[in-house]
């Protein structure tokens, strides 16, 4: 079992940055991937980045390509998404989300937080 809770969203001018903190309890955490996923108002979930077991292995979603970093902390039980020169399209709620597949794909996700929301004023 992994618990999962995000942290750090807020209200934004563009083109300021944010930190994400997705903080994690259960002793398999270090064994699972973590991706960050975010939903708008109207539209449908997507994925945004994810970070494989060990922190080595990062992958992004285009719209966040050049702008953000995924890391984590093992021994802290972090994960962390920093995003830089924001965008109002970044406006939503941001999750974080475990999984045994190191994968962009929500379905494979076993565990979510309850979200962090995040808007972006132009």
């Amino acid at each position: 079992q992994v618990q999962l809770v995000e942290s750090g969203g807020g209200l934004v001018q563009a083109g300021d940055s944010l930190r994400l903190s997705c903080a994690a309890s259960g002793r398999a955490f270090r064994t699972y991937a973590v991706g960050w996923f975010r939903r708008a108002p109207g539209k449908e979930r997507e994925f945004v980045s994810r970070i494989d077991s060990s922190g080595a292995g990062t992958y992004y979603a285009d719209s966040l390509k050049g702008r953000g970093t995924i890391s984590r902390d093992n021994a802290k039980k972090m994960v962390y998404l920093q995003m830089n020169n924001l965008k109002p399209e970044d406006t939503a709620v941001y999750y974080c989300a475990a999984s045994t597949r190191t994968t962009i794909v929500p379905g494979w996700y076993d565990y979510w937080g309850q979200g962090t929301q995040v808007t972006v004023s132009s």
